[in-house]
């Protein structure tokens, strides 16, 4: 048996405004960079912060709102999938780079303007924003939230 499961799960702060651009006469995406910080404790029990850095693209309807409701400092939850790109540079090298394509993305808080202040405009700040494919229930909940069956 095989098994191959693609999905990335990541929750983080973007490190630029997104560039929308739209391909073709109807294909619209979006390139965009999140920045995800880890704290741990090191050997000598140093508290300790390291950041990475995750380059993203998304598509369609879900390019079109990122484009239009997250900006540079604005956190964000998506899900998606690795894809690797390859390609030539300009002195012939073989290149390449990992990048996750997103799927469908929460905008956490308050969404931004261009420039990092708070917008008035766009989504409720307390109602996350969802686009993509509603995200599946694990089989062992039950579909009300709680750990009591419904009667």
């Amino acid at each position: 048996m095989s098994l191959n499961v693609n999905t990335v799960i990541l929750a983080g702060h973007l490190t630029r405004d997104p560039e929308l651009r739209s391909i073709a006469s109807d294909k619209v995406v979006v390139h965009f960079s999140l920045a995800i910080n880890r704290r741990y404790k090191s050997g000598e029990g140093e508290v300790k912060e390291e950041s990475t850095f995750v380059d993203c693209e998304a598509w369609g309807r879900t390019a079109e709102l990122i484009g239009q409701y997250l900006a540079k400092g604005s956190a964000a939850y998506v899900e998606g999938r690795l894809k690797l790109d390859n390609w030539q540079d300009k002195e012939g090298k073989n290149r390449q780079r990992l990048k996750v394509v997103v799927d469908n993305v929460q905008f956490i808080g308050p969404p931004k303007a261009k420039g990092g202040a708070p917008s008035a405009e766009g989504p409720d700040a307390h109602e996350p924003v969802t686009t993509g494919a509603p995200a599946k229930r694990s089989a062992g909940r039950p579909a009300n939230g709680q750990d009591e069956p419904p009667f």
